[in-house]
């Protein structure tokens, strides 16, 4: 190949791969606004299970822990959506299709764990403590 043809090809190759890069592919990139909104959320959804549990808010230990754990819920949203951008629109819809997934395999373990630990404390207790 000749020089000419070298710069053009590399010229036309670096192009391509700065637009593979960062392409706009439907993909929001966030603006600061958007991370401050979600730094915002993420400390108040952190502060008040933390007020809950140290103020012994609710005075039942199961309560808070429910309440504790539908705040981790919406803190795990928050930040789905403002720190790691996801949508249905971004990736063509693949990276909610990956988190139903994931999701779907998380609660069948969790699931099947807790299950076969009930079973296990059931069915591996000596007989002499269920007399008590």
């Amino acid at each position: 190949m000749s020089a000419a043809s070298n710069a053009g090809h590399a010229s036309g190759h670096d192009a391509h791969a700065h637009d593979a890069a960062h392409g706009d592919h439907g993909e929001s990139h966030g603006s600061f606004k958007g991370y401050m909104t979600g730094f915002v959320l993420s400390v108040i959804l952190t502060a008040i299970p933390f007020a809950l549990v140290m103020g012994d808010v609710l005075g039942n230990d199961r309560l808070t822990g429910l309440v504790i754990m539908g705040f981790a819920v919406v803190q795990i949203v928050v930040h789905m959506i403002y720190f790691l951008h996801m949508n249905t629109k971004s990736e063509g819809g693949w990276t909610i299709l990956a988190l139903i997934f994931t999701l779907t395999l998380v609660i069948i373990t969790l699931t099947g764990s807790l299950w076969v630990m009930y079973h296990l404390n059931t069915n591996m207790m000596p007989m002499h403590m269920h007399t008590r």
